[in-house]
């Protein structure tokens, strides 16, 4: 059996650098499954590709507005109007280069440095990591059974109460990583109404929408105009490596969105564009990709318990198990260099997710095949025998 009974002083060991580990021993011939990185291991849209190949055959790619074409986004509000009965300005869509980029310009055009911006814990590692490379103070909230492992205004009033000055912002992502919380219509209209009255920019992470198993999917954009929305065509839409996403602003914040913009990144890349404009028609085939993480989340919520790992957090979206590893370890990071080395199968120490209590959790992603899943479960119950 694994077993480790003290905190490692090995240098920190995260998701870019469990892939970059794990693809070095596969380049090396190792037979590695990454269960480390939300990536989906599904194929982008036929259609996406055939209107790429078509753009290429063309032959000239440029620059587009800073904020995008107008023809993609007059295509998102289209979906906004199917799926959600909203009818959206397409004038309020920024396109962005990835929701990395949507990060960036709203943290810079939302907050001065010093300003406090909350997010969960265990949260999504980026958000840390951009508040502070930008100066920018970061309240950390946990999220446990009690909050139904999401942020509510009462854990933010206790945040904000330990933080010693006042929220300028709230960071909420649903479905969230890596937690797989999905924080309903009522949670969402909580939080929106929470940051209106207290004048707290609400910033809604949509990025796993189209991913959702178990709860209702609501869009921040149903219960106010004022949330800044930050989509993606990386996970639903099996993109990632398109750098393609999008935000939907209050009217008062595009022009000054849209200057950043321009001075960053000049315009998202236009044959990504092209490409993420067909993605939006292609809901059969996705939806099909979906059963599959399905599958494997079901896999995963019967397999791991058995083989001595609890489920940490709701598995209701996206496609993540957080689970407590505490069973074997008290040290994640270590236990995610072993698994690798010895298994060939990668996963993310939550670490990553959590800096106070991840040391105990594992995220392991499902967004792989069927046979990879269920053979690198099979591979870590032997191995922790």
């Amino acid at each position: 059996m694994f077993s480790l009974s003290k905190r490692s002083a090995v240098e920190p060991f995260h998701a870019m650098d469990v892939l970059a580990e794990a693809t070095k021993r596969r380049q090396a011939g190792h037979a590695v499954i990454s269960m480390a990185v939300g990536q989906p291991s599904h194929p982008t849209p036929k259609v996406a590709l055939e209107a790429a190949r078509a753009a290429l055959d063309h032959g000239r790619i440029g620059y587009t507005d800073a904020l995008g074409t107008q023809s993609l986004k007059q295509a998102i509000a289209d979906q906004y109007l199917g799926h959600h009965g909203l009818t959206i300005d397409p004038a309020r869509i920024a396109i962005t280069t990835g929701s990395s980029a949507g990060f960036n310009l709203a943290f810079l055009t939302l907050f001065d440095p010093g300003d406090c911006v909350a997010i969960a814990r265990p949260g999504y590692p980026a958000y840390r990591n951009i508040l502070a490379a930008l100066g920018l103070r970061v309240v950390e909230v946990p999220v446990t059974a009690e909050t139904h492992f999401t942020l509510t205004p009462e854990s933010l009033e206790a945040a904000q109460a330990t933080s010693g000055k006042p929220l300028k912002g709230v960071l909420l992502a649903s479905p969230a990583n890596p937690t797989g919380t999905v924080t309903g219509r009522e949670g969402l209209k909580a939080l929106a109404d929470y940051c209106t009255e207290r004048s707290i920019a609400f910033i809604s992470d949509e990025i796993y929408h189209g991913l959702t198993f178990v709860g209702e999917e609501a869009s921040a954009l149903e219960i106010t105009d004022e949330a800044i929305v930050i989509n993606s065509f990386s996970k639903y839409y099996c993109m990632t490596g398109w750098r393609i996403g999008w935000m939907v602003l209050p009217e008062r914040l595009v022009r000054p969105v849209e200057r950043v913009a321009q001075s960053l990144y000049i315009s998202p890349p236009e044959l990504s564009q092209i490409a993420a404009k067909a993605a939006l028609t292609a809901a059969a085939e996705l939806d099909v990709y979906k059963e599959s993480y399905r599958r494997n989340r079901d896999l995963l919520a019967r397999r791991l318990p058995e083989i001595g790992f609890s489920i940490a957090s709701p598995m209701d979206g996206a496609f993540y198990a957080y689970v407590d590893v505490s069973r074997f370890t008290n040290d994640s990071m270590l236990f995610a260099r072993k698994m690798l080395a010895e298994i060939n199968v990668a996963a993310t120490p939550g670490l990553d997710f959590d800096p106070l209590e991840g040391h105990r959790a594992m995220r392991f992603s499902y967004a792989g095949s069927n046979a990879e899943i269920e053979e690198a479960v099979d591979r870590i119950a032997a191995w922790l025998k």
